[in-house]
Order: C-alpha cells, then structure tokens, then sequence
C-alpha cells in the first residue's frame, strides 16, 4: 500500500487491529496468547538492559578493523545478548549454532545464492538441536522465578499445548526480530552518521536523533500486514476476509506530504518545532502516530 493516507487507516482503525497480529503467523492460537508471550518477552529484554550497556563496550572494542556491513551491526548485538538469548548451561552444541546462525544469514537475508543454501543447510540442525533442549526444559520444569533467558520467556509464556516445534519456531522469530532488527538498526546509524559528518570529528546531533533519523530514513521492517474482518473495499479494490492488506513502512516514512525533504538523512528534523510525520520503524504500536520532537540536550 502505497497511498500513506489509506495506510494509516489501516494502521489505526480498531477493525484491522482488534485480531491475531500476522507478525506471529498461526503459531499462537489467541490473542491472548499472543499479548502474553510479546510482554515476556518485553519484561526479560527490559531487565537485562543494563547488562547490554555493560557488555556493549567489550563489543565495541571486540570488533575487527574491518568488517562486513550490516553483519557487523548484529554480530556486536549477538555478542551483546548472547547469555539473554540463551543462557551459558544451555548445551555448548546449541550455543555454537546459534552462534553460527547469526554469522551465516538467517538473521539478514543474503543477497548471495551460496550464503542462502548455507542458511537452508543450517536450519534443520538448529530447529532439531533447540526441539530436543526444549523437551529437556519442559521435563525439568520451567520453575515459578524469573526467567533465565529469552527461551525461559517464551516458555513460561506459551500455551501448554504448544509443542516443542512451536517453540522452537516462536523462540527463532523472536531471537531475528531482536538480534537482527537491533544490529540492522544499529549497522545503518553508524553507516549513515559516519557519512553525513566530518571524517574524525564527534558526531553533530545528540544520539537519539541519529537513531530515529536513521530509522526514518531505512526503516528496518519492509512490510507491516494486517488482516481484512470481513468483505470490505479499500482503496476502490475489493478484499475478501482473511485478505492481508500491507503497509511500506519507507514509503510512509518518504511521504512528501507528511515530511520534508525526506530523501535527506537529517536528524536535525528531531529537534525542530515542527512534528514529525507518520513513524513506524519497527511495526510497533497500533496508529503509527507522529513522534514528538525531543529536545537537544
């Protein structure tokens, strides 16, 4: 959907947004579901931001003078988040592949046949390696404390009569939608401000502003659906129901009616007067509203 308007009706109205979310597929059977496993996954991310901001320094300094870009931007979150996306007892084995997984494309879609095969040859070890460690932590018991690590979330979370492949399919969703959206949005702020300011010198615009800038400008989810209630003509095209109507978060992101200049990498638009236009970086919240200027500090 091209047209930003009829976008963010779709984006806002409650009858395209009271259902199951499509970012979850059919692997949860209810809303409920859905909205209990997204907070647990929210809540364990939000206690170990600490832990982040700690490891992020010996990542930084970690990084090789060269590097492939954007894989750099995700392996530094990788290395960041590794013991929040599975704890170090789980089996080394596993920790290796996933490892593995986050260097050979499945969290960046490669525009190289050969990587692509690499991805599908890796898979099936990695779904077979987490089935059988998710058999072992259901036998165990998930225990009534605070969760260890992403797939404790996940676990604690889920229906009981999801299985073990379930699981294992909802824990690798989440684990690209952290490691690989994070590291993609962090790959291109460092790309675009290190190109939009003088070689050496100190950034000119204060963190925050890079960071929505950067994914205003190459937002980092390409398409965000949402499904038809019923029969329903949209646009002057008709839709059955179960149809999936698509926003482009770039085109509402350079939507000349709502921004200026919107080719041009500015951060100084963060600080302006003057609201920014519709913001959907990473298909979260349910109107797509404007973001309100923050001020320089």
């Amino acid at each position: 959907m091209g047209d930003s308007d009829l976008a963010l009706v779709v984006l806002r109205a409650p009858e395209f947004n009271g259902g199951l979310s499509t970012f979850y597929g059919d692997l949860l059977p209810s809303r409920a579901a859905q909205i209990a496993v997204g907070h647990a996954v929210r809540n364990i991310i939000r206690a170990r931001l600490p832990e982040y901001r700690e490891n992020l320094v010996d990542a930084v300094a970690e990084l090789p003078a060269t590097e492939r870009w954007p894989e750099a931007g995700v392996a530094l979150v990788y290395r960041c988040t590794a013991d929040l996306v599975l704890h170090p007892a789980a089996p080394p084995a596993l920790r290796r592949l996933l490892a593995r997984s986050v260097g050979g494309g499945l969290l960046i879609r490669s525009p190289l046949m050969r990587e692509r095969l690499r991805v599908e040859m890796l898979r099936p070890t990695l779904f077979a390696a987490l089935v059988a460690y998710i058999g072992q932590r259901r036998a165990q018991g998930i225990g009534s404390g605070e969760p260890r690590d992403l797939l404790d979330a996940v676990l604690g979370a889920c229906p009981e009569e999801a299985t073990d492949r379930v699981v294992a399919e909802l824990y690798v969703l989440l684990f690209r939608s952290i490691v690989g959206n994070v590291g993609y949005a962090v790959a291109w702020t460092v790309l675009l401000a290190g190109l939009h300011s003088a070689p050496g010198a100190p950034w000119p615009w204060p963190t925050d502003w890079i960071v929505r800038e950067a994914a205003r400008h190459r937002p980092f989810v390409s398409m965000v659906g949402r499904p038809v209630p019923h029969p329903v003509a949209f646009g002057g095209v008709a839709f059955r129901t179960g149809a999936i109507l698509s926003v482009s978060p770039y085109l509402l992101h350079h939507d000349e009616r709502h921004w200026s200049r919107p080719q041009t990498f500015d951060p100084e638009r963060w600080g302006r007067a003057d609201t920014p236009g519709p913001y959907l970086p990473f298909s979260a919240g349910r109107s797509a509203a404007p973001v309100r200027p923050s001020p320089r500090p």
